[in-house]
């Protein structure tokens, strides 16, 4: 199948395109390679974009009641492999009624949450016809470089699926450093630069998804979340992810976005006997809530960005908060 992906400016100067063809395994669907050649030299002619800002008017405060009812916090582990119990994955759910209350994973002989089990958890909570939104500490794509540099579409599903197939994160006894050591999958050929940051990582002055082994990075739990952000995306189409789906999001959906909760922490005070991750996971269903009450998640979904950095966010995928 050929085809063509092109991205310009608002000024209508060409971003990025790209002519690639396209090789589908005929079991898994996952497409395997693209042979790809980068247009961008060759057309640099005005073109016409249209971009949905069908979507409410923006308030400073809320006029019309929150947007949803319950507000889920997820601090993210990449640690050891999807079925640990993990000390450092901590689920903190809000609703309309009640405040921030930390989500203990089912009875079993493990005391904490695994990463496959936030997963079916989700699944399970997101199928529920209970308008919610999900903040999740872990990035939901990759900079532009990396699918210039690995010819991949500028296509959030293409890359999820691609990712997966090279990074099988998600697999019951795999550590996201089998990856990178070569004894799993085949990372090798998805690899990236540390100093290669998306626009709203380089705005809030975070780490790069690809520096690993960092204080504060969320390079391993990336890796290991991608396969599970696919899992819910092939389980549950009406799911929003945003902004891959559009900045607004149908009314009486849920939605799940990229949180980061340096953003958010100073704007409570949490409870000193809690761990940093649970202080973290709670904080971000605190502010979520928070805002949706205010009215400035609503500011926030809407990401009010220029032309060409929305088209790009839509691309690498963009931080919940960041300006």
């Amino acid at each position: 199948m050929f085809n063509t992906e092109w991205i310009f400016s608002h000024h209508g100067e060409l971003l990025f395109a790209r002519e690639f063809t396209t090789r589908t395994h005929t079991e898994r669907g996952i497409p395997l390679e693209w042979s790809a050649r980068d247009l961008t030299s060759a057309h640099q002619a005005p073109w016409d974009i249209n971009v949905n800002t069908n979507c409410a008017q923006l308030e400073t405060t809320n006029t019309s009641g929150p947007r949803f009812e319950r507000y889920i916090g997820i601090d993210y582990s990449g640690a050891e492999t999807p079925m640990s119990s993990l000390k450092g994955l901590r689920v903190y759910m809000a609703t309309t009624h009640t405040d921030a209350i930390e989500v203990q994973p089912p009875p079993s002989p493990r005391k904490y949450w695994t990463r496959q089990g936030v997963a079916h958890w989700l699944l399970q909570t997101l199928s529920e016809p209970i308008p919610t939104i999900v903040g999740i500490d872990h990035g939901f794509s990759f900079p532009l470089q990396y699918f210039q540099y690995h010819q991949i579409p500028p296509d959030w599903d293409i890359f999820l699926r691609d990712f997966q197939y090279h990074w099988p994160t998600d697999g019951q006894y795999i550590y996201v450093d089998f990856v990178r050591d070569g004894s799993a999958g085949s990372g090798a050929l998805r690899t990236g630069h540390p100093k290669w940051r998306r626009i709203t990582e380089q705005r809030c002055r975070a780490k790069s998804v690809f520096h690993f082994d960092a204080q504060g990075s969320v390079a391993k739990s990336t890796h290991s979340g991608l396969p599970w952000l696919l899992f819910l995306r092939q389980k549950l189409g009406q799911l929003h992810f945003w902004p891959f789906d559009g900045f607004c999001a149908a009314a009486g959906s849920s939605v799940v976005a990229e949180a980061y909760p340096a953003l958010y922490k100073h704007c409570f005070t949490p409870n000193p006997d809690m761990t940093g991750d649970q202080q973290d996971a709670w904080a971000i269903a605190c502010w979520l809530k928070q805002s949706d009450n205010d009215g400035k998640l609503q500011i926030a979904m809407q990401a009010p960005l220029d032309m060409e950095t929305r088209l790009m966010a839509e691309i690498e995928g963009w931080i919940l908060g960041v300006a």
